[in-house]
Protein backbone atom coordinates (compact mmCIF):
# COMPACT_ATOMS: atom_id res chain seq x y z
CA UNK A 1 0.00 0.00 0.00
CA UNK A 2 -0.19 1.01 0.74
CA UNK A 3 2.70 15.80 3.26
CA UNK A 4 4.55 18.81 1.54
CA UNK A 5 6.33 22.09 2.64
CA UNK A 6 5.05 23.50 5.92
CA UNK A 7 4.36 27.43 5.02
CA UNK A 8 3.49 30.20 6.68
CA UNK A 9 1.70 33.54 4.67
CA UNK A 10 4.86 35.95 4.51
CA UNK A 11 3.07 38.07 7.15
CA UNK A 12 2.46 35.26 9.53
CA UNK A 13 6.16 34.23 9.35
CA UNK A 14 7.37 37.34 10.25
CA UNK A 15 4.80 37.24 12.90
CA UNK A 16 6.32 34.15 14.23
CA UNK A 17 9.46 35.38 13.80
CA UNK A 18 8.77 38.44 16.70
CA UNK A 19 7.28 35.62 18.98
CA UNK A 20 9.37 33.27 19.50
CA UNK A 21 7.99 29.78 20.67
CA UNK A 22 4.48 31.14 20.07
CA UNK A 23 1.99 29.49 16.99
CA UNK A 24 1.39 32.31 14.51
CA UNK A 25 -2.24 31.95 13.15
CA UNK A 26 -3.23 29.20 10.65
CA UNK A 27 -0.01 27.00 11.12
CA UNK A 28 -0.54 25.32 7.93
CA UNK A 29 1.37 21.44 7.43
CA UNK A 30 2.13 19.76 4.67
CA UNK A 31 1.75 16.22 4.43
CA UNK A 32 4.21 13.98 2.06
CA UNK A 33 2.28 10.79 1.10
CA UNK A 34 2.34 8.05 -1.35
CA UNK A 35 -1.62 7.27 -0.84
CA UNK A 36 -2.77 8.85 -4.15
CA UNK A 37 -6.07 6.92 -4.02
CA UNK A 38 -6.62 8.24 -0.43
CA UNK A 39 -6.72 11.96 -1.47
CA UNK A 40 -10.30 12.46 -1.13
CA UNK A 41 -10.60 11.03 2.30
CA UNK A 42 -8.01 12.86 3.71
CA UNK A 43 -9.30 16.33 2.08
CA UNK A 44 -13.66 15.29 3.07
CA UNK A 45 -13.29 13.33 6.29
CA UNK A 46 -9.88 13.11 7.89
CA UNK A 47 -8.03 16.95 7.91
CA UNK A 48 -12.01 18.28 8.34
CA UNK A 49 -11.53 16.59 11.56
CA UNK A 50 -8.49 17.50 12.98
CA UNK A 51 -9.07 21.07 11.85
CA UNK A 52 -12.17 21.06 13.46
CA UNK A 53 -10.81 20.69 17.32
CA UNK A 54 -7.35 22.32 16.43
CA UNK A 55 -7.86 25.75 15.48
CA UNK A 56 -4.91 27.70 14.52
CA UNK A 57 -3.33 24.70 12.04
CA UNK A 58 -4.25 23.78 8.90
CA UNK A 59 -3.25 20.06 7.00
CA UNK A 60 -2.70 20.02 3.52
CA UNK A 61 -2.68 16.50 1.74
CA UNK A 62 -0.07 16.36 -0.98
CA UNK A 63 0.66 13.29 -1.81
CA UNK A 64 2.94 11.43 -4.93
CA UNK A 65 2.35 8.67 -7.34
CA UNK A 66 3.42 5.74 -5.33
CA UNK A 67 6.22 4.40 -7.21
CA UNK A 68 7.95 7.99 -7.69
CA UNK A 69 7.45 8.34 -3.80
CA UNK A 70 10.60 7.05 -2.51
CA UNK A 71 13.27 9.06 -4.62
CA UNK A 72 11.13 12.37 -4.92
CA UNK A 73 11.03 11.95 -0.49
CA UNK A 74 14.95 11.99 -0.99
CA UNK A 75 15.36 14.40 -2.60
CA UNK A 76 13.14 16.94 -0.76
CA UNK A 77 14.76 15.91 2.35
CA UNK A 78 18.29 16.51 1.02
CA UNK A 79 17.28 19.57 -0.60
CA UNK A 80 15.50 20.83 2.14
CA UNK A 81 11.85 20.82 0.54
CA UNK A 82 10.10 18.25 1.84
CA UNK A 83 7.07 18.49 3.94
CA UNK A 84 6.54 18.98 7.73
CA UNK A 85 4.61 15.82 8.25
CA UNK A 86 6.34 12.74 6.05
CA UNK A 87 3.82 9.33 5.53
CA UNK A 88 6.49 6.34 6.39
CA UNK A 89 6.68 3.11 4.59
CA UNK A 90 7.51 0.18 6.77
CA UNK A 91 11.06 -1.16 8.15
CA UNK A 92 14.29 0.14 6.27
CA UNK A 93 13.62 2.47 4.06
CA UNK A 94 11.76 4.56 6.85
CA UNK A 95 14.81 3.89 9.61
CA UNK A 96 17.13 4.62 6.87
CA UNK A 97 15.88 8.38 6.85
CA UNK A 98 15.80 7.83 10.48
CA UNK A 99 19.75 7.29 10.74
CA UNK A 100 20.18 9.97 8.39
CA UNK A 101 18.60 12.46 10.83
CA UNK A 102 15.52 13.11 8.32
CA UNK A 103 12.63 12.32 10.96
CA UNK A 104 12.45 13.41 13.92
CA UNK A 105 12.60 11.27 17.41
CA UNK A 106 8.94 10.49 18.53
CA UNK A 107 9.69 8.09 21.18
CA UNK A 108 7.65 9.93 23.82
CA UNK A 109 5.42 11.29 21.51
CA UNK A 110 1.92 11.93 23.32
CA UNK A 111 -0.36 8.73 22.20
CA UNK A 112 2.82 6.76 21.45
CA UNK A 113 2.06 4.79 24.53
CA UNK A 114 -1.05 3.43 22.77
CA UNK A 115 0.33 0.94 20.47
CA UNK A 116 2.26 -2.28 21.46
CA UNK A 117 6.37 -2.99 20.47
CA UNK A 118 4.78 -5.23 17.44
CA UNK A 119 3.00 -2.10 16.25
CA UNK A 120 5.55 -0.32 16.81
CA UNK A 121 8.85 -2.41 15.50
CA UNK A 122 8.12 -1.72 11.98
CA UNK A 123 8.74 1.93 12.78
CA UNK A 124 11.74 1.58 15.50
CA UNK A 125 15.03 0.95 15.45
CA UNK A 126 16.38 -3.02 15.66
CA UNK A 127 16.75 -2.60 19.67
CA UNK A 128 13.20 -0.85 19.89
CA UNK A 129 14.48 1.86 22.03
CA UNK A 130 13.38 4.79 19.48
CA UNK A 131 10.62 5.22 17.39
CA UNK A 132 10.33 7.60 14.69
CA UNK A 133 6.67 7.50 13.01
CA UNK A 134 3.32 6.87 14.48
CA UNK A 135 1.93 3.54 13.11
CA UNK A 136 -1.11 4.49 11.42
CA UNK A 137 -2.74 1.30 9.57
CA UNK A 138 -1.97 -2.36 9.62
CA UNK A 139 -3.54 -5.41 7.12
CA UNK A 140 -4.37 -8.53 8.86
CA UNK A 141 -4.35 -11.75 6.74
CA UNK A 142 -7.19 -14.65 6.77
CA UNK A 143 -9.20 -16.24 4.47
CA UNK A 144 -12.57 -14.95 2.71
CA UNK A 145 -15.20 -16.92 1.53
CA UNK A 146 -18.35 -17.35 -0.25
CA UNK A 147 -20.92 -17.43 2.47
CA UNK A 148 -23.40 -18.38 -0.31
CA UNK A 149 -21.37 -21.04 -1.87
CA UNK A 150 -20.99 -22.36 2.15
CA UNK A 151 -24.14 -22.44 3.03
CA UNK A 152 -25.41 -24.48 -0.03
CA UNK A 153 -22.81 -27.13 0.57
CA UNK A 154 -23.73 -27.34 4.51
CA UNK A 155 -20.18 -26.25 5.66
CA UNK A 156 -19.06 -24.21 8.37
CA UNK A 157 -15.89 -22.53 8.91
CA UNK A 158 -13.22 -24.41 9.49
CA UNK A 159 -11.23 -24.12 13.17
CA UNK A 160 -8.16 -26.30 12.54
CA UNK A 161 -6.11 -27.66 9.61
CA UNK A 162 -7.82 -30.92 9.38
CA UNK A 163 -11.45 -29.45 9.50
CA UNK A 164 -10.18 -26.79 6.59
CA UNK A 165 -9.13 -29.73 4.57
CA UNK A 166 -12.51 -31.50 5.12
CA UNK A 167 -14.03 -27.97 3.89
CA UNK A 168 -12.17 -28.17 0.59
CA UNK A 169 -12.62 -32.03 -0.21
CA UNK A 170 -16.16 -30.85 0.42
CA UNK A 171 -15.89 -28.31 -2.30
CA UNK A 172 -13.73 -30.42 -4.47
CA UNK A 173 -15.79 -33.30 -4.51
CA UNK A 174 -19.57 -31.23 -5.35
CA UNK A 175 -17.37 -29.80 -8.19
CA UNK A 176 -19.74 -26.42 -8.17
CA UNK A 177 -16.63 -24.00 -7.12
CA UNK A 178 -12.94 -24.19 -7.37
CA UNK A 179 -12.05 -24.69 -3.50
CA UNK A 180 -9.19 -22.36 -3.65
CA UNK A 181 -8.34 -19.20 -5.46
CA UNK A 182 -4.96 -18.10 -5.66
CA UNK A 183 -2.12 -19.11 -8.43
CA UNK A 184 1.41 -18.91 -8.51
CA UNK A 185 2.38 -17.08 -11.48
CA UNK A 186 2.97 -13.72 -9.81
CA UNK A 187 4.72 -15.54 -6.77
CA UNK A 188 4.30 -12.72 -4.23
CA UNK A 189 1.05 -13.74 -3.46
CA UNK A 190 1.89 -17.59 -2.62
CA UNK A 191 4.36 -16.11 -0.28
CA UNK A 192 2.12 -12.85 1.31
CA UNK A 193 -1.30 -14.80 1.66
CA UNK A 194 -0.02 -18.26 1.35
CA UNK A 195 3.31 -18.88 3.61
CA UNK A 196 3.46 -15.66 5.40
CA UNK A 197 -0.56 -15.57 6.36
CA UNK A 198 -0.44 -19.88 8.03
CA UNK A 199 3.15 -19.85 8.86
CA UNK A 200 2.83 -17.72 12.04
CA UNK A 201 0.83 -20.86 13.34
CA UNK A 202 3.72 -23.08 13.06
CA UNK A 203 6.41 -20.57 14.09
CA UNK A 204 4.46 -19.66 16.61
CA UNK A 205 4.57 -16.01 15.92
CA UNK A 206 6.85 -13.28 17.27
CA UNK A 207 8.80 -15.99 19.14
CA UNK A 208 9.27 -17.79 16.36
CA UNK A 209 10.27 -14.48 14.03
CA UNK A 210 12.39 -12.99 16.77
CA UNK A 211 14.50 -16.58 17.27
CA UNK A 212 15.15 -16.57 13.48
CA UNK A 213 16.66 -13.10 13.57
CA UNK A 214 18.17 -13.79 16.85
CA UNK A 215 19.59 -17.17 14.82
CA UNK A 216 18.46 -19.64 17.50
CA UNK A 217 15.97 -20.87 14.96
CA UNK A 218 16.37 -21.62 11.61
CA UNK A 219 14.51 -21.74 7.93
CA UNK A 220 15.26 -25.32 8.17
CA UNK A 221 13.67 -26.02 11.68
CA UNK A 222 10.46 -28.21 11.34
CA UNK A 223 8.09 -24.95 12.16
CA UNK A 224 9.39 -23.42 8.98
CA UNK A 225 9.35 -26.00 6.90
CA UNK A 226 5.61 -27.63 8.01
CA UNK A 227 4.03 -24.36 6.35
CA UNK A 228 5.00 -25.37 3.15
CA UNK A 229 4.43 -28.62 3.59
CA UNK A 230 1.10 -27.20 4.35
CA UNK A 231 0.95 -25.21 1.13
CA UNK A 232 1.81 -27.82 -0.89
CA UNK A 233 -1.25 -29.44 -0.24
CA UNK A 234 -3.32 -27.18 -1.69
CA UNK A 235 -2.18 -27.89 -4.71
CA UNK A 236 -4.93 -30.15 -6.09
CA UNK A 237 -7.91 -27.63 -4.72
CA UNK A 238 -6.61 -24.81 -7.08
CA UNK A 239 -7.86 -24.19 -10.32
CA UNK A 240 -6.98 -25.67 -13.68
CA UNK A 241 -3.87 -24.10 -15.08
CA UNK A 242 -3.15 -22.41 -11.64
CA UNK A 243 0.83 -21.90 -12.62
CA UNK A 244 -0.31 -19.17 -15.13
CA UNK A 245 -2.64 -17.22 -12.73
CA UNK A 246 -2.31 -14.05 -12.33
CA UNK A 247 -3.50 -11.86 -8.94
CA UNK A 248 -6.31 -10.50 -10.58
CA UNK A 249 -7.05 -13.99 -11.91
CA UNK A 250 -7.81 -15.02 -8.47
CA UNK A 251 -9.49 -11.97 -7.41
CA UNK A 252 -11.62 -12.37 -10.86
CA UNK A 253 -12.36 -16.33 -10.21
CA UNK A 254 -13.30 -15.28 -6.29
CA UNK A 255 -15.88 -11.97 -7.34
CA UNK A 256 -17.43 -13.86 -10.24
CA UNK A 257 -18.25 -16.36 -7.69
CA UNK A 258 -16.30 -19.68 -9.58
CA UNK A 259 -14.21 -19.98 -6.44
CA UNK A 260 -15.23 -20.72 -2.68
CA UNK A 261 -12.15 -19.77 -0.85
CA UNK A 262 -9.87 -16.47 -1.10
CA UNK A 263 -6.35 -17.00 1.19
CA UNK A 264 -6.92 -13.03 1.53
CA UNK A 265 -5.29 -10.01 2.79
CA UNK A 266 -7.89 -7.28 4.45
CA UNK A 267 -7.02 -5.14 1.70
CA UNK A 268 -9.39 -6.69 -0.55
CA UNK A 269 -12.39 -5.91 1.18
CA UNK A 270 -13.24 -2.66 -0.14
CA UNK A 271 -12.88 -4.52 -3.80
CA UNK A 272 -14.53 -7.68 -2.93
CA UNK A 273 -17.27 -5.50 -1.38
CA UNK A 274 -17.87 -3.81 -4.94
CA UNK A 275 -17.09 -6.32 -7.21
CA UNK A 276 -19.18 -9.86 -5.49
CA UNK A 277 -22.78 -10.09 -5.49
CA UNK A 278 -22.98 -12.73 -3.16
CA UNK A 279 -22.50 -12.84 0.95
CA UNK A 280 -19.15 -13.07 2.30
CA UNK A 281 -17.46 -14.26 5.57
CA UNK A 282 -13.88 -14.49 6.84
CA UNK A 283 -12.16 -16.95 9.30
CA UNK A 284 -8.74 -16.73 10.69
CA UNK A 285 -5.36 -19.01 9.58
CA UNK A 286 -6.84 -22.76 11.11
CA UNK A 287 -4.90 -24.36 14.18
CA UNK A 288 -3.23 -27.79 13.81
CA UNK A 289 -5.23 -28.82 16.71
CA UNK A 290 -8.35 -27.83 18.48
CA UNK A 291 -7.38 -25.36 21.39
CA UNK A 292 -4.14 -24.23 20.16
CA UNK A 293 -3.54 -20.43 20.42
CA UNK A 294 -4.17 -18.85 17.28
CA UNK A 295 -2.11 -16.56 15.29
CA UNK A 296 -2.72 -14.07 12.68
CA UNK A 297 -0.15 -11.87 10.76
CA UNK A 298 -1.11 -8.31 11.37
CA UNK A 299 1.02 -6.38 9.08
CA UNK A 300 2.40 -3.21 9.68
CA UNK A 301 1.92 -1.63 6.36
CA UNK A 302 1.81 2.51 6.76
CA UNK A 303 3.48 4.88 9.42
CA UNK A 304 3.26 8.68 9.52
CA UNK A 305 6.52 10.90 11.43
CA UNK A 306 7.42 14.24 11.08
CA UNK A 307 10.17 16.23 9.21
CA UNK A 308 12.89 16.68 11.77
CA UNK A 309 13.69 20.20 9.96
CA UNK A 310 10.46 21.10 9.74
CA UNK A 311 10.20 24.96 11.09
CA UNK A 312 6.88 24.07 12.90
CA UNK A 313 7.47 20.29 14.34
CA UNK A 314 5.25 20.85 17.63
CA UNK A 315 2.33 21.49 15.50
CA UNK A 316 3.50 18.72 13.77
CA UNK A 317 3.77 16.48 16.60
CA UNK A 318 -0.08 17.81 17.87
CA UNK A 319 -1.23 16.82 14.31
CA UNK A 320 0.61 13.07 14.92
CA UNK A 321 -0.68 12.53 18.35
CA UNK A 322 -3.89 13.09 16.96
CA UNK A 323 -3.14 10.13 14.85
CA UNK A 324 -2.66 8.07 17.60
CA UNK A 325 -6.29 8.61 18.78
CA UNK A 326 -9.47 6.56 18.64
CA UNK A 327 -10.73 9.60 16.61
CA UNK A 328 -8.38 9.27 13.75
CA UNK A 329 -9.03 5.74 14.19
CA UNK A 330 -12.23 5.58 13.98
CA UNK A 331 -12.14 7.59 10.82
CA UNK A 332 -9.30 5.27 9.19
CA UNK A 333 -11.30 2.17 9.66
CA UNK A 334 -14.41 3.27 8.05
CA UNK A 335 -13.01 5.58 5.10
CA UNK A 336 -11.11 2.50 4.01
CA UNK A 337 -12.02 -0.95 5.17
CA UNK A 338 -9.21 -3.50 5.34
CA UNK A 339 -6.73 -1.30 6.34
CA UNK A 340 -6.86 -0.79 10.47
CA UNK A 341 -5.76 1.21 12.96
CA UNK A 342 -2.56 -0.46 15.00
CA UNK A 343 -3.68 1.84 18.24
CA UNK A 344 -5.09 -0.06 21.33
CA UNK A 345 -7.49 2.45 21.58
CA UNK A 346 -11.10 0.88 21.04
CA UNK A 347 -12.00 1.60 17.16
CA UNK A 348 -15.80 0.81 16.02
CA UNK A 349 -15.52 -0.64 12.64
CA UNK A 350 -18.90 -0.39 10.59
CA UNK A 351 -18.25 -3.02 7.74
CA UNK A 352 -19.39 -6.66 9.05
CA UNK A 353 -16.29 -7.97 6.66
CA UNK A 354 -13.82 -5.54 7.99
CA UNK A 355 -14.55 -6.12 11.78
CA UNK A 356 -14.53 -9.48 11.63
CA UNK A 357 -11.42 -9.49 10.32
CA UNK A 358 -10.50 -6.75 13.65
CA UNK A 359 -12.24 -9.34 15.91
CA UNK A 360 -9.50 -11.60 15.68
CA UNK A 361 -7.03 -9.33 17.83
CA UNK A 362 -9.12 -10.18 20.63
CA UNK A 363 -8.67 -13.92 20.00
CA UNK A 364 -5.31 -14.49 18.28
CA UNK A 365 -1.83 -13.60 18.82
CA UNK A 366 -0.74 -10.79 16.28
CA UNK A 367 2.73 -10.98 14.58
CA UNK A 368 4.27 -9.35 11.29
CA UNK A 369 5.67 -10.97 8.30
CA UNK A 370 8.72 -12.76 9.19
CA UNK A 371 11.17 -11.46 6.04
CA UNK A 372 10.05 -7.92 6.54
CA UNK A 373 12.25 -6.97 9.64
CA UNK A 374 16.37 -7.02 9.43
CA UNK A 375 15.98 -10.15 7.33
CA UNK A 376 15.63 -8.91 3.47
CA UNK A 377 18.59 -6.43 3.72
CA UNK A 378 20.95 -8.64 2.01
CA UNK A 379 21.94 -10.39 -0.82
CA UNK A 380 19.65 -13.33 -1.79
CA UNK A 381 17.07 -11.03 -0.72
CA UNK A 382 15.02 -13.08 1.86
CA UNK A 383 11.18 -11.73 0.99
CA UNK A 384 11.94 -12.44 -3.05
CA UNK A 385 13.45 -15.99 -2.51
CA UNK A 386 10.19 -16.53 -0.22
CA UNK A 387 8.46 -15.76 -3.24
CA UNK A 388 10.19 -17.96 -5.49
CA UNK A 389 10.12 -20.99 -2.67
CA UNK A 390 6.38 -20.82 -2.40
CA UNK A 391 5.45 -21.24 -5.54
CA UNK A 392 7.95 -23.76 -6.10
CA UNK A 393 6.22 -25.38 -3.61
CA UNK A 394 3.04 -25.51 -4.47
CA UNK A 395 3.63 -26.24 -8.12
CA UNK A 396 5.46 -29.61 -6.66
CA UNK A 397 9.02 -28.34 -8.09
CA UNK A 398 10.77 -27.81 -5.19
CA UNK A 399 10.11 -29.71 -1.67
CA UNK A 400 9.59 -28.32 1.76
CA UNK A 401 12.71 -29.02 3.28
CA UNK A 402 14.58 -28.36 -0.31
CA UNK A 403 12.80 -24.76 0.11
CA UNK A 404 13.61 -24.23 3.70
CA UNK A 405 17.49 -25.34 3.00
CA UNK A 406 18.14 -22.77 -0.09
CA UNK A 407 16.87 -20.12 1.92
CA UNK A 408 18.77 -20.67 5.00
CA UNK A 409 21.78 -21.10 2.45
CA UNK A 410 20.87 -18.00 0.92
CA UNK A 411 20.55 -16.36 4.54
CA UNK A 412 24.10 -17.08 5.90
CA UNK A 413 25.27 -15.94 2.98
CA UNK A 414 25.22 -12.48 4.02
CA UNK A 415 23.42 -12.81 7.80
CA UNK A 416 24.82 -13.33 10.80
CA UNK A 417 23.18 -12.56 13.79
CA UNK A 418 25.81 -12.37 16.34
CA UNK A 419 27.12 -8.91 14.62
CA UNK A 420 23.50 -6.71 15.20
Amino acid sequence: MHFKTLMLAGSALALAAGMGQAFAQDVTLTIESWRTDDLAIWQDKIIPAFEASHPGIKVVFSPTAPTEYNAALNAKLEGGSAGDIVTCRPFDVSLGLFDQGYLADLTGLDGMENFSPVAKAAWSTDDQSKTFCVPMGAVIHGFIYNKDAFDALGLTEPKTVAEFHAVLDAIKADGTYIPLAMGTNDQWEAATMGYQNIGPTYWKGEEGRLALIAGTEKLTDPEWVEPYAELASWKPYLGDGFEAQTYSDSQNLFTLGRAAIYPAGSWEIAGFNTNADFKMGAFPPPVVNAGDTCYISDHTDIGIGANAASPNLEAAKTFLSWVASSEFGTIEANALPGFYPLSTEPVTIEDPLAQEFASWRSECEPTIRSTYAILSRGTPNLENETWNASAQVIKGLETPEAAGARLQDGLNAWYKPAAM
